[in-house]
Parts: structure tokens; sequence; C-alpha cells
């Protein structure tokens, strides 16, 4: 999993100065990957409510619960 780069708590402004630029030039790739992705599941989040499951009482059943809706939605978007 990729994420944005945190400063570091008590580095030396030197130091910090000298890494942010590259820092920044990587947090900013990793934004460009994850944002799209990100969207995707935010969108099936409101339109389907793939995270209410409050009735699924095993693994199998969430995952069709899951695949389910995934399913559902991909249909939907298709037509």
């Amino acid at each position: 999993m990729l994420t944005p780069v945190k400063a570091v708590k008590g580095m030396a402004d030197v130091l910090r100065k000298i890494d942010r630029a590259c820092n920044d030039l990587y947090s900013r790739a990793v934004s460009k990957i994850r944002q799209p992705i990100e969207a995707l599941f935010s969108w099936l989040i409101e339109k389907f409510d793939i995270q209410k499951a409050s009735k699924v009482r095993s693994t199998k059943g969430l995952t069709l619960h899951a695949y389910g809706r995934l399913t559902a939605a991909f249909i939907t978007l298709i037509f």
C-alpha cells in the first residue's frame, strides 16, 4: 500500500528542506494513483450501501453480500 510521506518531528530544518522536494514529488505521484481508486469505492458506498452488512453472520455471507452488491453496481453502470 502506498501512502504519502509525513514529516518527521524533531528533524533539523536543513534536512527537512532537502527532503521536501523529493517527498512532495512522491506524495503527488501516490495521490494520483490512489485518487481514482478512492473515488470508485466512495461511489460504491454512496450508491449501493456496500458497507451495510449488518445481517451477515459468516465470512461466506459477507463475501456473497459484497460480490452481490458489486455485481448490481456494475450491471446498473452498464445499462
